[in-house]
């Protein structure tokens, strides 16, 4: 046996142990539950240990809270209704699977697989998928809901195992964080608070929201290659033959009936997406911003899915008449019945993870290990690549315990943006090591918002895949893209390359 052959089976039994283990742990519901326990128990020790932690920004001691306190127990007590009902995901994906039920009750999501399967060349399947969930950020988190059954439906139907489409969707989806082809809704975000963090430094400094354009460009392409290539040569093969128990879609041409339903359904998005567009495009668009006029906080993305609801339930509609799959008012309240059916296991699970989620903020367990963490990064005094290096892993480190990108970047900033600024690095360059690290280890962690959703729809396929089957068939990615990523910013950091439209890698004065 060759040695790359000995080192792929070695890789293979790791991951195999590493599904063992994940799938001999509770069912995910209890596991979310237990895991909200020991929350309670890890922030009585903790502050009874005077665990704190100083605020980069306000200065305020952070201490951590003890859940176990009589204002503890009276917080969960009256507040596990809420952190379930505010669970950011849950609304989104119940409010755009009604849509979805319409779309897929009437036919056209089987019969936009066929047309995808019978016309595009198959060796392209994987790389399209994966730029589809690179995409799918441009409306909002969208793709975690859509994307990802969708790209194991399009596997399945073309002979593929359909894991492996579920891990090339989730895989475009939660790297199209760090890399990306357009600007998104979270790049002013970052941006925003980038230049609060540097005008601690240089109260002129601005951080322009394209500032790492250029290197999320190049790293969009590599997460394409590098996420097609793992996908068929490290997970596909791993995952085998699929022999559950759910037949794939059976390819068929298009009749006349259905070329018509299909065509007519795209003029239907057209039209929505055109609608969409003369409300914020405008300067007095009516989902702008009635104070500033701007888009970023505007009702548009605030409502957001209700713009993803009407793009799937409006086409969805309109094929369902054309077709005859939809002859009145009562076959639309039935696919939307019927698509909600399936979502009774996500909806328990979800119940149990927004109580660790929100249980977790609450103790501050989570701010105090990232202001910690990143105080000690700071004391060893690194610099130059084993400094950018430090800053990705420690960033990839705490997106294990802190979901929220935008929550993780508004404590990291304040300490990382200044000290890489006194190194004399542009904002941008720790921007864009943060957007790495916090992108690698998404598709690994239970803290991701969207992490119980996707075990729901892995378990459509099979109802014995768990936490572990999901962390050992995404471990590949997260273990490949870092490595390639840290690679890529080296070369970055070594050529003086701008990262985007706001100046050079270096800060060549004012500092």
């Amino acid at each position: 046996m060759s040695t790359s052959v000995q080192k792929a089976s070695l890789f293979n039994r790791f991951l195999d142990s590493v599904e063992r283990v994940g799938n001999k742990l509770p069912h995910p519901a209890t596991l979310f539950a237990l895991m909200a326990l020991l929350i309670v128990l890890l922030s009585a020790v903790a502050a009874t240990l005077g665990l704190t932690a100083e605020h980069p920004v306000t200065g305020e001691i952070v201490k951590v809270k003890n859940l176990l306190t009589s204002d503890g127990i009276r917080w969960i007590w009256t507040n596990v209704e809420k952190n379930f009902v505010d669970f950011p995901p849950l609304g989104l994906v119940l409010v755009v699977m009604v849509g979805i039920g319409v779309s897929e009750g009437s036919g056209l999501f089987t019969v936009l697989v066929r047309q995808l399967v019978l016309g595009a060349p198959k060796r392209l399947i994987t790389a399209a998928i994966i730029v589809a969930g690179i995409f799918s950020h441009l409306a909002s988190e969208a793709g975690y809901v859509i994307l990802i059954p969708l790209g194991a439906m399009i596997f399945h139907a073309i002979g593929r195992h359909p894991m492996a489409g579920f891990a090339a969707a989730f895989c475009g989806v939660s790297a199209g964080f760090g890399s990306n082809f357009l600007i998104g809704s979270v790049d002013p975000i970052l941006a925003g608070l980038s230049t609060s963090a540097a005008n601690i430094i240089d109260p002129s400094i601005m951080v322009n929201p394209m500032v790492n354009y250029f290197f999320m460009v190049a790293s969009a392409i590599m997460v394409v290659v590098v996420g097609t290539f793992v996908t068929e040569k490290i997970v596909e093969p791993r995952l085998g033959t699929y022999t559950g128990e759910l037949q794939p879609l059976e390819i068929e041409k298009l009749s006349e009936r259905e070329k018509k339903g299909l065509r007519w359904a795209g003029w239907g998005a057209l039209a929505i997406c055109g609608l969409l567009a003369w409300s914020i495009i405008p300067e007095d668009g009516l989902l702008r911003d009635p104070e500033t006029g701007g888009i970023l906080h505007s009702p548009f993305f605030k409502g957001i899915v209700v713009a993803i609801f009407l793009i799937f339930f409006v086409p969805g509609l309109i094929y369902g008449i054309i077709t005859g799959s939809i002859k009145n008012d009562k076959d639309v309240v039935k696919h939307m019945t019927h698509s909600m059916k399936g979502m009774g296991g996500y909806i328990v699970l979800v119940f149990f993870a927004a109580q660790f989620v929100y249980f977790f903020k609450e103790s501050n367990l989570g701010i105090v290990l990232a202001i910690n963490g990143a105080a000690w990064l700071k004391s060893i005094g690194l610099t130059g690549i084993p400094l950018i290096i430090g800053f990705v892993l420690l960033s990839a480190f705490i997106n294990l315990f802190m979901g929220s990108a935008s929550a993780k970047w508004a404590i990291m900033a304040p300490v990382f943006v200044p000290m890489f600024m006194l190194l004399n690095y542009h904002p941008g360059v720790a921007q864009a090591a943060f957007r790495i690290g916090d992108s690698v280890t998404n598709v690994i962690t239970p803290m991701m918002s969207y992490f119980a959703l996707i075990v729901t729809f892995s378990q459509k396929y099979d109802e014995r895949y768990g936490i572990g089957t999901i962390i050992s068939m995404m471990l590949p990615f997260t273990i490949i893209f870092l490595l390639v990523w840290i690679v890529i910013i080296s070369i970055w950091y070594l050529t003086g390359f701008p990262l985007g439209l706001d100046g050079p890698i270096y800060l060549k004065a004012g500092i």
